[in-house]
């Protein structure tokens, strides 16, 4: 790889002709006064030469000294009098323009005169009280060194960008990037390590060569060059390496070619995608739409198990069970034409048996799907969206959530009635008429919604959905039984309680509410027999310790006691079995 393709420098509009002779040594003559703009905006005198050839490119962090003047030498700022060096990036427009247009042309060690217009410094507003309107300004300014740490002020790896890379994205730890790089001890000539021409592709969370080269790796945009300074620390140590002594500082040349986008959908790493064809657009499936998508599914060894080819595409309804867990979450989680490889763990896929699809797929397998997808329905935001349509989505949802209910299939049933309740929620603002219908649809919705979770064993949320439905309406029955039973599994008895005699109080002849209370108490006297047998458990061994105590206080033999009385002697053990329960099945 040559050397130089990491000197290239960006182009910059604003920069006049004379800049491609700014490194000759006329330019460099102290006294030598350079325009740095077409329109002599800003203007350059070289004080104190700086050193080497390198100068800083757009995205560098810099360091300077500065100290700020008006034509007639007041000084109105002053890094020098605050004795810190001032950090800005450059070509961020962090400062006035006539510094991102001087700074870059300077060397490291360099100072000048930068001779600033208005319009490349405060321009008509000024900067009151100490810059009057439209006042040209003079900064002496050293460039004392540029780069970034990207080790938090250690000062272990210091970068300079050579070129800005494109977009907004940096690499994370799962994704893997093609990098062309020359490492050299510093101060040689000759690299020890340096890419093929194709590049040099790892995992960033892998590492390569040396800790340095991943750290830099997610700092960098795609295309980016930079250049590292790599103290021993992060590059090989004390460790004796061909070519690199110990202990020795390195510098290394580096370029993000490309990457693809790897990341974890799942926190025990067993829904894995990876980009492999860039998507159009920023839209991705939601809930409850049918997709459609073309490829092939695979073991490990390569062998395929299913295919999907032009007109045999797979097609099916987001949310819905119709394909495997891993997969339906790794679509939903991609852009239209994007094509993907998914792995998925056995837990995500087909589990521990057999499956018998185009090929035998074995218990336990990890499946690899390499899918694209071709298109997938966009259906109509809830902001999109009249009062009307609001209400009508809710209902068919609400219908398709008791159809997945009544086939056990209670995640999805939940998920549509979770979504109905978005399209009708927050109906302050709806007409009468379709407020009156939203109202009804809500109850029904939140106790639905409480049945499901009832069934998921989510019940701190199903108490939540019965309150919602009883501010709504504090005659519903269903919410208080339902809520009762959520209240029995967090061991709130008298919550339970209250709640059953509440529906009671409403419909005293409902046989399945009574049946609820009548169980709840027994299950209360059995737990108050259970808390008296310990707590008699412990007094007596309380009264013992005391017993002793007292004896050796007066030296003599501890006394006997009896055990206290229990609410044995007065309870008959209860059976504890459930009741039937009240209709549990969710509202039409």
């Amino acid at each position: 790889m040559d050397a130089s393709t990491f000197d290239d420098r960006e182009d910059d509009m604003n920069l006049s002709g004379d800049e491609e002779g700014m490194e000759s040594m006329m330019e460099d003559q102290v006294g030598r006064e350079s325009k740095l703009t077409d329109d002599g905006g800003v203007v350059k005198t070289l004080l104190v030469q700086g050193k080497g050839w390198q100068t800083p490119a757009h995205g560098n962090d810099v360091h300077v000294h500065y100290v700020g003047k008006l034509l007639d030498g007041t000084v109105f700022d002053s890094s020098r009098d605050r004795g810190e060096p001032f950090k800005f990036t450059l070509g961020k427009g962090q400062v006035i323009k006539g510094w991102d247009v001087g700074v870059k042309s300077m060397k490291k060690g360099e100072t000048c005169l930068l001779t600033c217009q208005p319009d490349y410094a405060y321009g008509e507003r000024g900067s009151p009280p100490k810059i009057p309107s439209n006042a040209t300004l003079q900064f002496e300014v050293e460039l004392l060194y540029w780069g970034t740490d990207l080790t938090n002020g250690k000062h272990g790896i210091m970068k300079t960008i050579l070129k800005e890379g494109t977009g907004y994205e940096q690499p994370k730890d799962l994704w893997e990037v093609n990098i062309a790089y020359e490492a050299k001890v510093m101060g040689n000539v000759e690299p020890f390590s340096k890419s093929e021409e194709s590049g040099t592709a790892f995992v960033v969370n892998d590492g390569y060569l040396c800790p340095a080269i991943a750290l830099a790796v997610k700092s960098m945009k795609l295309g980016e060059r930079a250049s590292l300074e790599v103290a021993p620390e992060f590059g090989f140590g004390s460790e004796d390496r061909a070519g690199v002594p110990a202990n020795s500082t390195l510098e290394i040349n580096i370029e993000l070619k490309s990457w693809s986008k790897v990341e974890s959908l799942s926190n025990d790493g067993g829904i894995v995608k990876k980009v492999l064809t860039e998507g159009e657009g920023y839209t991705k499936p939601s809930g409850g739409v049918k997709v459609k998508l073309a490829g092939f599914a695979r073991l490990l060894d390569g062998t395929v198990v299913e295919e999907f080819p032009e007109g045999q595409e797979l097609e099916y309804v987001t949310e819905e069970e119709q394909v495997v867990t891993g997969l339906d979450t790794a679509v939903m989680q991609m852009n239209k034409g994007e094509k993907a490889e998914i792995t998925l763990t056995a837990p995500y896929a087909y589990g521990d048996e057999k499956v018998v699809q185009k090929t035998a797929i074995p218990g336990g397998s990890t499946i690899v799907y390499e899918l694209t997808l071709l298109d997938f329905e966009k259906g109509k935001e809830s902001w999109d969206m009249e009062e009307s349509e609001k209400v009508e989505a809710a209902g068919s949802l609400k219908d398709r959530g008791n159809m997945f209910f009544k086939n056990g299939k209670y995640s999805v049933a939940l998920k549509k009635y979770e979504k109905a309740l978005s399209y009708v929620e927050y109906d302050s603002a709806f007409s009468d008429e379709n407020k009156a219908k939203s109202k009804e649809l809500k109850k029904s919705l939140y106790l639905n919604d409480a049945a499901t979770k009832l069934r998921l064993n989510k019940h701190k949320e199903c108490v939540q959905s019965c309150t919602k439905a009883l501010d709504l309406d504090a005659s519903l029955v269903k919410a208080y039984f339902r809520r009762s039973q959520a209240y029995e599994h967090t061991v709130d008895y008298d919550l339970a309680e209250a709640d059953l005699k509440k529906a009671l109080e409403l419909e005293e002849d409902n046989v399945e509410v009574k049946k609820r209370l009548a169980n709840l108490k027994r299950k209360i006297a059995s737990q108050n027999r259970k808390d008296a047998k310990l707590y008699g458990s412990i007094f007596q061994k309380m009264a013992k310790i005391s017993a002793r105590e007292d004896a050796k206080i007066n030296d003599s033999e501890p006394a006997k006691t009896e055990n206290p009385p229990t609410m044995q002697a007065d309870l008959n053990k209860e059976n504890d079995a459930q009741p039937e329960q009240m209709e549990t099945e969710v509202a039409g």
